[in-house]
């Protein structure tokens, strides 16, 4: 019976943000997720960056259910609806040169196909399942392009006032076509852009005005980081966090960003992150975290 159940949550997840005769359609509980995001701006200055998508959903904080199949539409879509503030995607390159957006650098996790992204043309992956492991009612998804992603975005974005990011973490991509493909759909400025040093300068080469967030793993790396990137953001490790360095961080006027992901991602790190002043929550519980920090102030 409990098997059954989870074999069906997805679909009733899916069916519980979105309405069926709607790519776009409104929450159908007044008081949810639209409820739980007054609240928590009222509170804490705060934001979430859906880590690639809304592809865990939390009934409660003990039993999480997949909602949809990470970095495709169906879950992209879902992370709109939940009115993040960023979202996050892995931006690869294939054999072809089409951007496109998986974590893996193989297909074999997430997909029904198998080997390195890099030796598939687009045309190749697009004849692959990207909902390896999930219900059937995903199995029509597929490897989306970033194109694809930002034209979704780029259109949520012109119905609603309030703006949902791309939070870009570059896996394997050149700064040059990145950027045009962000240019075009007018998502550019406000993207943040996460990966290696060396990408992140590369990408400075071609875009001055890009919003790069690098790793912070130490304290003591963030002087030689300001003076060589100019960073937008932190992408703070949290065993790195504390209170005085998110202080110090901000006084640079600078922004903190940190993953709470796996372990991490609970009610407790929640609560300790918003006191310590981060940011931006990177989770893959993003209905976990409103309802946690909707409830009650934690400062």
């Amino acid at each position: 019976m409990k098997r059954a159940l989870k074999r069906l949550m997805p679909g009733l997840l899916l069916g519980w943000f979105i309405e069926i005769n709607s790519v776009f359609g409104q929450l159908p509980v007044a008081d949810s997720i639209s409820y739980y995001r007054t609240q928590l701006k009222a509170h804490y200055k705060i934001g979430v960056s859906a880590h690639r998508g809304a592809s865990s959903a939390a009934l409660d904080s003990a039993a999480p259910y997949s909602a949809a199949p990470e970095n495709t539409l169906a879950t992209f879509r879902l992370a709109l609806q939940m009115q993040v503030d960023y979202i996050e995607v892995d931006v690869r390159t294939t054999k072809d040169g089409s951007l496109v957006i998986l974590h893996d650098g193989t297909l074999n996790r997430t997909t029904n196909g198998t080997g390195p992204v890099s030796d598939q043309t687009l045309a190749d992956l697009k004849k692959l399942s990207a909902a390896k492991g999930m219900s059937d009612a995903f199995k029509s998804e597929q490897i989306p392009t970033l194109a694809e992603v930002c034209q979704l975005l780029a259109d949520w974005n012109a119905r609603h006032s309030a703006k949902t990011n791309l939070y870009v973490d570059c896996k394997d991509v050149a700064p040059e076509p990145l950027v045009a493909v962000l240019t075009r759909y007018g998502l550019l400025a406000d993207a943040v852009f996460y990966g290696s040093d060396e990408k992140l300068l590369a990408l400075k080469s071609v875009a001055a005005g890009a919003k790069l967030m690098p790793a912070l793993k130490r304290a003591d790396q963030m002087a030689a980081k300001i003076a060589s990137l100019h960073p937008y953001a932190f992408d703070v490790s949290w065993p790195a966090l504390t209170e005085a360095l998110v202080r110090q961080i901000h006084q640079q006027n600078i922004k903190v960003f940190s993953d709470l992901l796996d372990e991490l991602d609970t009610p407790a790190a929640y609560e300790k992150a918003s006191r310590m002043g981060v940011d931006v929550i990177q989770t893959d519980q993003a209905l976990q975290m409103y309802k946690t920090l909707a409830a009650k102030p934690t400062h």
